[in-house]
């Protein structure tokens, strides 16, 4: 069996997606081309330049990031004719899908050739929902496809399990206090500072963690999505789940992971691949899969997938040195700290999506990043990778620190 490394991982700050955020002024194919060309300075011009392909994960493929944009990544990269290029939306899990299609090809070719793979959103530039789907505002359609938004099935899934707003606001105030008290510590190394069109620093810590966070504080704020489900969606819920009578709207808006601007990317391959470049790895991917769920509750076939690889393996979540589990919403998070009782010491240790921010495409490449750094820095060697997406796509992996 030909197995896939991971021979290093960046991504960049997460800047807000607004228009004086730290990564606006940049289109994404510069800011995923700013990874590229800190991946050849780590790792040596030849590495990046034979690899085989470039896969990035894109959810709002529109405008710009229209036009293939692995493509004009690599055009504007200056990357050779003969790489091959693919962009692909998978929504949330894009960028986790992007490195695990990249793995699954270099295994079953074996050859000696790396691959780039991972993800961008700039949502400066492309809002949420910006690809403006028919379904997303024909009522008639959504509900005939069971289309709800992401935010609302957060709410039923705390409607379900009886979370309180208490609840997730404690969450969230230990994502922002991780992150902040882990920028504090420093020594970040995977993250790449971003230099702006002018050749100055734009953008080098995420810029929407909040380090005086707490659960008293997030008290203020309202539920936030209460009136977009009295619109309809809220039909379309109780339908699905007719032992409700009603959906409990708890989620403000300080529950969900901000909208941000950010990439990451990820280089692979066989370990001839690796001998051929001059490198030794980090970390060997173990196993990967996706799995799917029910699209109205959405937020649960990450929870399948990484049900799915504990039974394929036969590990246990106590077998893990660190857990990087998506928060997708205050209400997952949550569930997994209730159903499965990990050691919270070991899941998002340095804080999470709660805090750094949501770039669609790039999330899945970002926890990828995280992990392998963070079992770096503490010496770990086992790592759990979970990943949640809209209308019910979700994604694991398991890497192993070598």
């Amino acid at each position: 069996m030909t197995h896939t490394y991971i021979y290093d991982a960046v991504r960049s700050p997460r800047g807000k997606a607004k228009e004086d955020g730290g990564l606006a002024a940049l289109k994404p194919h510069a800011l995923t081309g700013q990874l590229i060309t800190a991946l050849a300075a780590r790792n040596g011009e030849a590495a990046v330049n034979d690899a085989a392909s470039l896969t990035l994960g894109c959810v709002g493929q529109v405008g710009a990031q229209g036009g293939h944009l692995a493509l004009v990544t690599r055009l504007h990269a200056g990357l050779p004719d003969s790489l091959r290029a693919l962009t692909i939306n998978n929504y949330c899990v894009s960028g986790l899908t992007a490195v695990g299609m990249a793995a699954s090809e270099a295994q079953a070719i074996g050859d000696d050739r790396l691959r780039l793979a991972g993800g961008v959103e700039m949502m400066s530039a492309v809002p949420f929902m910006g690809d403006k789907a028919h379904y997303y505002a024909d009522r008639e359609t959504a509900a005939a496809l069971r289309y709800v938004p992401v935010a609302l099935s957060a709410d039923l899934m705390a409607t379900m399990e009886g979370f309180s707003r208490d609840d997730l606001n404690a969450v969230t105030a230990r994502s922002h206090q991780r992150a902040a008290a882990a920028w504090e510590r420093g020594g970040l190394d995977e993250i790449i500072p971003i230099t702006g069109p002018d050749g100055s620093v734009a953008l080098e810590r995420d810029e929407s963690v909040r380090a005086g966070t707490t659960a008293e504080g997030l008290g203020r704020f309202p539920p936030a999505f209460a009136e977009m489900g009295a619109a309809g969606f809220d039909a379309v819920m109780l339908k699905a789940r007719p032992e409700l009578k009603e959906i409990s709207h708890v989620h403000s808006v300080a529950n969900c992971p901000p909208v941000c601007d950010g990439a990451a990317l990820a280089l692979v391959g066989s370990r001839d691949a690796g001998k051929a470049a001059g490198l030794a790895p980090k970390a060997r991917i173990r196993a990967f899969t996706e799995a799917t769920g029910d699209p109205v509750l959405q937020l649960t076939a990450g929870f399948a997938a990484m049900d799915q690889l504990l039974a394929r393996t036969g590990l246990k979540l106590s077998d893990f040195d660190r857990i990087e589990f998506m928060e997708a919403f205050a209400a997952t998070p949550v569930k997994f700290e209730r159903d499965y009782a990990p050691d919270m010491d070991k899941v998002n240790p340095e804080g999470g999506h709660l805090a750094m921010g949501h770039p669609m495409g790039a999330s899945g490449a970002i926890l990828l990043a995280t992990m392998v750094a963070g079992l770096e820095r503490s010496g770990g060697t086992l790592g759990l990778i979970v990943a949640h997406g809209g209308s019910g796509v979700g994604s694991a992996m398991i890497v192993e620190r070598v």
